[in-house]
């Protein structure tokens, strides 16, 4: 292999940089099909040896389950870039690119090292991507910023332990049996959104631009989900982490008013199922959530493209403004559906096809509480992803909005999506014979589609009888971002004000004693003082005469 196809991708973006009109665009469709390419040309083992300090850094390391995360890495970044063809902002495409190219470079890093070079410069492009969303996404591009440095340095600690702890630079996988491998699993699941650090998603990416939150989508917490399936398989740990992102995104997605905010817990939601089944470990699981992620970026960059599509059109965002825009955005409106559907896992659509293996390497392993959670998140996707979001944003009542259809390249990279969430959904195979494991699972059977189509129509039952308790209202759903957006800014001001007031009293204080000092020094030894005026010959004599007869006294007195 002669180019790296992350580099590939970040040159491209810093070309793009400095280009504009026909040849920007040109780039942007080219330089990812490129890099889709090259991601085929890397085999099995290990390219491009670097030396560093005492290390050999291993650059490119190629194996199935590399290969799959940056082929949809890169496929992500065509589409995205098609979807993105009309952005003016001149820094949004190129950092994504940057942000892409970083994610596939650490995903064929072969060595911690590597792996943290391209982690880190994943978090630069990103902030730049939401920081592009404009003046309101300044101070979310920050504090996105603040909470990926936090979880960089956490990692870095890790890394530094493991090395001097005796352990070898090259990213396997380990257990959670030490502190620096704890600092690792840490660093990782900050960037999948994990608790308590999950908030920081649907804080940055809803501020991010219509076409931004796609790519924000699609590469750091996908990222995150590949090194913990490469460096900590079958973590218990995982299991229960998991299970909670799955409840946790869900019962804030139902509460939410803004459709991208919805999306963004959701996201928080699917990469639960993931983070299950690599704690569950078995081949089966670990197949399952290279899979779901593979579908997940598919699907959910699709349903944020058609959110995106209007916002694009109306420049409204919240639930309670929008409404009715069927009838005047047909395809947004059946594309968002298509990409419902494929995230509530309904039969003949993507998600059916690769949520499920997690669930049933649960019940291959007879953990029931796993597979029920797993059952009770999944009608809750349906709830709140599959039915709010459409129901909401394109149904419901009609808000006398009549926006067009998006443009054509807005229109085209929705359509290619919903053809891949249709075509895996139907055909699986393709996906199935990349994945790391060889896969001896067979979706479609009776009971299988019988009973998520149960699961399904129930989950569907309850939203209508609920409806009267799930219509948004314009309210605001605490997080734990507070503690760093409220609480933090209030602690800080408070330490500030005490931390002036101590040292203002420690300053007043020194500068008194100061003060005090020199007055004194100038009383003694200043021209007027007792110690530097003039004194008559005669007193000075009698004085050194009483010394003088103090000493002998002392000398002479027997001991």
């Amino acid at each position: 292999m002669l180019i790296h196809p992350g580099l590939w991708l970040i040159a491209g973006g810093l070309v793009m940089a400095f280009v504009h009109g026909r040849a920007r665009q040109i780039l942007t469709l080219l330089v990812p099909a490129v890099a889709l390419w090259l991601v085929w040309q890397v085999g099995d083992g290990v390219f491009g040896h670097v030396r560093f300090l005492d290390y050999q850094l291993q650059f490119v390391r190629g194996d199935r389950l590399a290969r799959i995360f940056a082929t949809i890495f890169t496929l992500m970044t065509l589409v995205g870039g098609l979807f993105a063809l009309g952005q003016r902002h001149r820094i949004e495409v190129p950092a994504a690119f940057v942000y892409a190219g970083s994610a596939v470079g650490a995903v064929f890093a072969g060595d911690l090292i590597t792996l943290f070079l391209f982690w880190e410069l994943m978090a630069v492009g990103s902030t730049l991507v939401i920081w592009a969303g404009g003046a309101g996404a300044r101070k979310a591009s920050m504090r996105y910023l603040m909470v990926h440095l936090f979880g960089g340095v956490v990692l870095m600690a890790g890394i530094t332990g493991h090395l001097a702890g005796g352990g070898d630079i090259t990213f396997t996988a380990m257990k959670p049996d030490s502190l620096p491998h704890w600092l690792i699993l840490i660093g990782f699941l900050v960037n999948a959104g994990a608790p308590p650090f999950s908030a920081w998603l649907p804080d940055a990416y809803p501020q991010a631009s219509w076409s931004g939150t796609v790519f924000l989508s699609a590469f750091t917490t996908k990222t995150a989900v590949y090194v913990l399936l490469r460096g900590f398989p079958g973590a218990e740990v995982l299991v229960f982490v998991g299970l909670y992102m799955a409840i946790y995104g869900i019962v804030y997605a139902i509460l939410e008013n803004d459709m991208r905010r919805i999306l963004a817990y959701s996201i928080i939601n699917q990469v639960g199922f993931m983070v299950t089944g690599i704690g569950i470990g078995t081949e089966m699981a670990l197949n399952g959530a290279a899979a779901h992620a593979f579908a997940h970026i598919i699907y959910k960059a699709l349903l944020l493209m058609s959110a995106g599509s209007v916002f694009y059109q109306t420049g409204k965002t919240k639930c309670t403004d929008l409404g009715g825009l069927f009838q005047s955005m047909p395809l947004t409106t059946v594309c968002g559906t298509i990409g419902a559907l494929a995230i509530s896992a309904f039969p003949l659509t993507s998600g059916f096809v690769t949520k499920s293996m997690i669930a049933q390497a649960a019940a291959d392993q007879h953990l029931m509480t796993v597979w029920l959670l797993l059952a009770a998140a999944s009608a809750g996707v349906f709830l709140h992803a599959g039915i709010k979001f459409p129901w909401f944003v394109f149904f419901q009542k009609d808000s006398g909005l009549r926006p067009k259809d998006p443009p054509a390249s807005m229109r085209w990279a929705m359509v290619i999506f919903s053809a891949f969430c249709i075509g895996l959904g139907v055909y699986p195979e393709p996906l199935y014979a990349i994945l790391p494991y060889a896969v001896d699972y067979v979706p479609y059977t009776g009971s299988h589609v019988v009973s998520q189509l149960q699961l399904l129509l129930f989950s569907g039952l309850a939203f209508f009888l609920l409806l009267g308790y799930l219509k948004r209202t314009l309210t605001i759903t605490l997080d734990t971002d507070w503690f760093y957006r409220r609480a933090g800014l209030r602690i800080a001001r408070a330490l500030t004000t005490v931390v002036s007031g101590g040292l203002a009293a420690f300053y007043g204080g020194a500068l008194a004693a100061l003060t005090g000092l020199g007055q004194g020094i100038r009383r003694h030894y200043g021209p007027a003082g007792v110690l530097a005026r003039t004194w008559l010959s005669g007193s000075m004599v009698l004085w050194v005469a009483i010394l003088l007869l103090m000493y002998l006294i002392v000398f002479y007195i027997p001991t």
